[in-house]
């Protein structure tokens, strides 16, 4: 069966002809131009409607490369093809696989916009709405997108509203004047606060290494900061410096190691523990500063997320790794902008949870952090590269 792909791109910066022939053909495809008209000559913008014949799987493949080019929208004849799961946790062999785009789907005459997108999600059907739903959650009974017949996505152009991030791209160097790209951001941030918005930031123990917790302290204490996600790691850490003076450790003063150092990490936990949770701990005085105290203080909402190799874990966080998801995924629904410091686990899984639209901004010392976070889908990222302390310490004057 044929499927209609149309296409508005750069005929020229995309080769789009070019591609369109050569991803076909790779894929055992066939196809016809339908229509191709030049929106704007001036800048060798084009449209272009295509009827392709694929396999699904196939053409699902080519669907996606092609969209890389700029917006696309997928429309087929036919309606759309809903199938009923016959298990729970399972769907029929040819669902629809989500990207992180924002997306709607052809229902009863009407497109409808799917709630809750993100990448490698389901489409389901329910009380007449479309649902981004991952497949561990999909229920017996329920009524899933089949093949890409229906679904058309939105990309936004990379020159389209670029606002305050238009110094950034997606293109990773440690050559940029990283005091612009902060100002720059500093800027956007108070934008957003200024009219309500979100920023949440993903955080790694890093800060607390490189001393940058200070910083951030003061950017709790400002508003900036409308929630935070993490691991045990970071916790533990900045709870074992107010406690203890040391990070893993070592005397963050000194930069060396303290007699039963190695025990301090366990030493903050315990504390945690006696007390209850981090914010009992706040309210008895064993926590008296430090980000965790900043959060609790401010009424910042936090979310921690284990795994296999923390120690303790202390009280708050999350040991379920489906619960610490779910979490993580309610925190970040409304967010405008996230920013993630130094923390690969964490950057990557959030990443997978956002949808397109959502700035995103990546600080590591190492560039390769934010080219895996794109390689993964989060084609939105901005990168930063630069020392998180660094950074932190510019944002805050920023601020």
């Amino acid at each position: 069966m044929e499927q209609i792909i149309e296409l508005h791109s750069e005929i020229i910066n995309n080769n789009i002809l070019k591609l369109i022939n050569r991803t076909i053909n790779q894929y055992d495809g066939s196809y016809r131009i339908i229509k191709i008209n030049f929106e704007d000559p001036d800048q060798d913008k084009v449209y272009i409607k295509l009827a392709v014949e694929a396999e699904s799987d196939k053409f699902e493949k080519i669907r996606r490369i092609l969209t890389k080019t700029g917006d696309e929208i997928v429309q087929a004849d036919d309606i759309t093809i809903l199938k009923p799961s016959l298990k729970d946790a399972t769907a029929p062999r040819d669902f629809y696989s989500t990207s992180n785009h924002p997306t709607e789907v052809f229902i009863d005459g009407e497109w409808l916009q799917v709630k809750n997108i993100r990448m490698d999600a389901l489409l389901v059907l329910r009380d007449g709405e479309i649902y981004a739903t991952q497949l561990r959650d999909i229920k017996k009974g329920d009524l899933i997108v089949c093949t890409p017949a229906g679904v058309r996505v939105k990309h936004r152009e990379q020159d389209e509203d670029p606002g305050e991030f238009a110094f950034m791209t997606n293109e990773v160097s440690s050559e940029r004047h990283v005091e612009l790209e902060v100002r720059e951001l500093a800027k956007r941030m108070k934008m957003i606060i200024g009219r309500g918005g979100k920023v949440y930031v993903v955080a790694g123990p890093v800060v607390i290494h490189t001393g940058g917790m200070l910083h951030f302290q003061d950017i709790i204490r400002k508003g900036y900061v409308s929630g935070l996600l993490s691991g045990n790691a970071l916790a533990v850490h900045d709870i074992e410096f107010d406690l203890l003076g040391t990070s893993l450790g070592i005397d963050l003063n000194t930069g060396k190691a303290v007699p039963g150092g190695h025990s301090h990490h366990l030493r903050a936990i315990n504390a945690v523990n006696i007390s209850g949770s981090i914010a009992a701990a706040v309210a008895d005085g064993t926590i008296s500063s430090g980000i965790m105290y900043e959060l609790v203080k401010n009424d910042v909402p936090f979310v921690l997320a284990g795994s296999i190799r923390d120690d303790g874990p202390l009280p708050d966080t999350i040991m379920d790794l489906i619960a610490a998801q779910e979490a993580y995924t309610e925190m970040i629904r409304d967010a405008d902008l996230v920013i993630m410091l130094s923390t690969m686990l964490h950057s990557i899984g959030i990443g997978n949870m956002l949808p397109s639209y959502v700035e995103t901004v990546c600080v590591d010392i190492n560039p390769a952090v934010v080219n895996k976070l794109v390689d993964r889908g989060s084609a939105q990222a901005k990168g930063i590269v630069t020392d998180v302390g660094l950074f932190l310490s510019l944002l805050n004057q920023n601020l």
